[in-house]
């Protein structure tokens, strides 16, 4: 009974101990998968909690996009608020400085028109003119009202081919006396382009007296030439004394009589003025040569042959032929010329003032005396003060 009590104990300690045994041996197996499944859930928490951080990171920067983009808007905006604001400034401004002008220009062409007419308080100027003729760059006309017996110049002009008188500015020519004045004469002299001397020049070619305020000019006035050349008279001759005997004789006009004698009656001109011969061939006014003098010889031999000519004004049409004209010629049916030219003189042709012409008689003899007859009408003029 004992031994089986014994037995039956070492049987069930043994049985105990396996089942210990087993049982340790058994919990590593049934532990592993609730590791596993713990460590899976632990992985899977990281990456949702990775996916969850990449997520929040990415709405992050979305909402930091967002954020950037709303405030780079805003600060566009504010920045073409600004460009706006100082464009619209400057548009402004324009605009402003725009009508300042407008006003200013407004202004002042009130304040001149309010000048202009306060200068046209006084007796305006006015002038007119018939038979005076354009002058070369060199010179222009020049008014002049005599106060208190001195010279005030009314302002410098010239004339358009149609004879209207155009202000050295190129605007209308018109001179306003100041209120008060008491001018007794009014004359009209040529001056140089480029004038130094404030004064006169000698070339005066037409004056007035003032007559209940009209001066009637002309160049007889004692302020001007002096005289009207109604006593003026002359001879001429066609011949070639400078190329010898018998050659070409139709080719010279000399301002002489036969047998030899001045053929020249002229006043004497004032300061500023001389005499100047001239023959027009074919239209063309080819000049003899200038003198102050018919009892002298004139200054130029340019066109003669080379054997000297007679002491008296004249010329032979030899050599040296302007463009257009062919030397030797023959002056039947040209135009002999006396005028009056101003000094200094830079024009080609004759001055308005021709005392004396002829028409070369067609088939003339050489040697044969011809009249000089009357020339046109002198210049006139008509100044008004009113």
């Amino acid at each position: 009974m004992l031994l089986g009590i014994v037995l039956l104990a070492a049987a069930c300690s043994s049985s105990g101990d396996d089942a210990i045994e087993a049982t340790t041996a058994a919990e590593p197996v049934a532990a592993a998968p609730a590791d596993d499944a713990m460590e899976d859930d632990a992985m899977a928490d990281e990456d949702d909690a990775m996916e969850d951080d990449a997520m929040a990171d990415e709405e992050d920067a979305m909402e930091d996009d967002a954020m950037a983009d709303e405030e780079d808007a805003m600060e566009d905006d504010a920045m073409s608020d600004e460009e706006d604001a100082m464009e619209d400034n400057a548009m402004s401004d324009e605009e402003d400085a725009m009508e300042d002008n407008a006003m200013s220009d407004e202004e002042d062409a009130m304040e001149d028109d309010a000048m202009a007419d306060e200068e046209h308080d006084g007796p305006v100027l006015a002038l007119e003119f018939a038979g005076l003729e354009p002058l070369g760059d060199a010179a222009v006309y020049e008014g002049w009202v005599i106060v208190d017996g001195a010279p005030v110049s009314t302002g410098r002009f010239n004339l358009d081919a149609d004879g209207s008188i155009v202000a050295e500015d190129g605007g209308d020519h018109q001179f306003v006396l100041p209120e008060g004045t008491d001018a007794t004469a009014v004359v009209i002299s040529i001056e140089p382009t480029v004038d130094p001397d404030p004064a006169p020049a000698p070339t005066k070619v037409l004056g007035g007296d003032i007559v209940d305020g009209v001066a009637e000019l002309t160049i007889a006035h004692p302020a001007a030439l002096g005289t009207d050349f109604a006593d003026a008279s002359g001879l001429y001759i066609l011949g070639t004394p400078t190329d010898g005997d018998g050659n070409n004789e139709l080719s010279g006009v000399w301002f002489i009589d036969l047998p030899l004698a001045a053929g020249l009656d002229l006043p004497e001109l004032p300061e500023g003025w001389h005499y100047e011969g001239w023959a027009v061939i074919d239209g063309q006014p080819i000049t003899t040569g200038r003198f102050t003098s018919a009892s002298g010889a004139d200054d130029f031999d340019g066109f003669s042959g080379d054997q000297g000519g007679p002491p008296y004004p004249g010329e032979d049409f030899i050599v040296n032929a302007p463009d257009g004209v062919t030397f030797p010629t023959d002056l039947t049916d040209a135009t002999i010329v006396i005028s009056v030219e101003p000094d200094p003189d830079d024009s080609p042709a004759p001055f308005a003032i021709k005392p004396l012409v002829s028409e070369v008689p067609d088939g003339i003899a050489d040697h044969t005396v011809q009249s000089l007859g009357a020339g046109p009408a002198a210049p006139t003029g008509v100044a008004v003060i009113g």
